[in-house]
């Protein structure tokens, strides 16, 4: 076993070379769309920011300048931490509403006074306006794969770089951890689709070890810093670490994924790092899901 590991050679995957691939081939799409039909105006997207959490505000910003690189428009509203249900949900149907508008993000977490209306308050979004791919009827498309299911972004964003990447996923073995509606389920998901075979495990899952040796593919998707144990991995395995965590180290603050990444080493054939993997990847298919959107919206 100690000298099959040590043969193996990790190769990162680079998932921010992927994205910046992927914007690169969106602003030719983009630029090629609304420059041959002047009558078009470019995509737009809306984003809706309660509070001032400094996170979602850099996400926030990111995202912004991220759309302007590939030739989409965004639209921002920053509403106060004491924002009332009713007021998000009167500023999600003025977008609903509004025809320079393609998709709608709203950027999660909420506030904690209306967190626990988060699903309900997404659901107030338009179907063909949800860009993050979370209202309830989209989630439902999802499940019995219909055409029109738009892919929730991070899930997209790890299929993309398995795609990428070259990655079988026909027949393989993939245990996602963690059973989210953000991450975990639709994913588990969209790997059924791909004619994966998917055990989805979660904190009841028991001898967890076991699935992890017998798993070609792992994503860890927990929000819990270098959970998995790279000695507990099948020799060769890939793994796409959704998980992006804050932790002090050495004195220092520094980012890191659900994977404990040095120890995967030399066991993992191919890893995403943390940072620098999926969360490049989302942003990427936020951008996608819009012109998406954009071009169904053209369509009609």
């Amino acid at each position: 076993m100690q000298a099959m590991m040590a043969e193996i050679k990790s190769q990162n995957i680079d998932g921010k070379g992927i994205a910046e691939t992927i914007h690169a081939e969106l602003k030719v799409k983009i630029a090629a769309k609304v420059g041959a039909h002047p009558e078009l105006r470019a995509p737009g997207l809306a984003v809706i920011l309660v509070g001032d959490d400094p996170a979602s505000s850099f996400y926030v910003n990111k995202k912004q300048q991220s759309c302007a690189a590939v030739g989409i428009e965004s639209f921002k509203t920053v509403l106060p931490k004491e924002t009332t249900r009713e007021e998000l949900i009167g500023t999600i149907e003025k977008y609903n509403a509004d025809s320079k508008v393609d998709g709608i993000l709203l950027q999660l977490p909420l506030p904690e006074a209306i967190r626990p209306d988060t699903q309900e308050i997404i659901d107030h979004i338009d179907f063909n306006k949800d860009v993050d791919g979370l209202t309830t009827y989209n989630l439902g498309l999802l499940v019995v794969n219909d055409r029109k299911a738009i892919y929730p972004c991070t899930p997209k964003g790890c299929m993309e770089l398995l795609k990428r990447t070259g990655i079988e996923l026909q027949g393989a073995k993939v245990l996602v951890i963690g059973r989210s509606t953000l991450v975990g389920k639709p994913i588990s998901l969209m790997l059924n689709q791909a004619n994966a075979t998917v055990t989805m495990a979660h904190s009841r899952t028991q001898n967890l070890e076991a699935e992890l040796a017998a798993a070609d593919i792992v994503i860890p998707a927990i929000g819990v810093p270098e959970f998995v144990k790279g000695e507990n991995l099948k020799p060769g395995a890939v793994v796409i670490d959704v998980g992006i965590n804050s932790i002090q180290r050495d004195g220092k603050k520094r980012l890191v994924g659900d994977m404990d990444f040095p120890s995967a080493q030399g066991i993992a054939s191919h890893i995403t790092p943390v940072p620098g993997g999926v969360g490049p990847m989302t942003v990427a298919m936020l951008l996608s899901n819009c012109f998406e959107l954009y071009e169904r919206g053209e369509r009609a």
